[in-house]
C-alpha cells in the first residue's frame, strides 16, 4: 500500500516533474579504505630454499604445490613420492616429482596442497619418469 501511495503523489513515476526536481546530483562519498580496493596481504608459509652443490653438474633445485602423495612405496625401501604442480617442469610440463628418501621424510608427512621443495639429482622412477632424487627436502610451514 505505501508503496502505491508513493506513485499516487508523484514520487516515483517517470513522468513525476517533483521526482525529478529532488534529486540530488550530489556523488556519494568515496569511502577510502574499501575492503575491495587495497589487496590484502597474506603471510603464507614460508618454503626454506633449497641448494645444490657446486660440484653436480645433474642436481636441480625445484618446489610445488602437492597433488599426490605416495607415502607407503611399493618397493618397501621407505621412501615417500610427492607429485606436485611446478614451474621448474622436471617430470613432464607443469610436474615435478621428488622422491623422498626415509631418512628425509617429514614427519607429518606433507598433504595435497602443501608447498613442499628440494634438492637433488634427477633420475628415472620405476616407470621412466624423470623425478628428484632429493638430498634437501623443505615443506612450508
Amino acid at each position: 500500500m505505501l508503496g502505491g501511495g508513493w506513485l499516487v503523489f508523484g514520487r516515483g513515476g517517470e513522468d513525476s516533474d517533483s521526482s525529478k526536481s529532488a534529486t540530488s546530483t550530489t556523488e556519494p562519498a568515496k569511502d577510502t579504505d574499501d575492503w575491495n580496493t587495497k589487496p590484502a596481504k597474506v603471510q603464507g608459509p614460508k618454503l626454506p630454499p633449497s641448494h645444490c652443490p657446486a660440484e653436480s653438474s645433474n642436481c636441480v633445485v625445484a618446489s610445488g604445490r602437492v597433488i599426490y602423495v605416495e607415502a607407503v612405496d611399493p618397493d618397501g625401501d621407505g621412501d615417500a613420492h610427492f607429485v606436485t604442480v611446478s614451474e621448474q617442469s622436471v617430470t613432464m610440463s607443469g610436474i615435478t616429482i621428488f622422491d623422498v628418501r626415509a631418512d628425509l621424510r617429514p614427519d607429518p608427512l606433507p598433504g595435497i596442497g602443501d608447498l613442499v621443495g628440494g634438492a637433488g639429482p634427477v633420475y628415472p622412477g620405476h616407470a621412466g619418469q624423470k623425478q628428484i632424487q632429493v638430498d634437501e627436502f623443505h615443506v612450508a610451514r
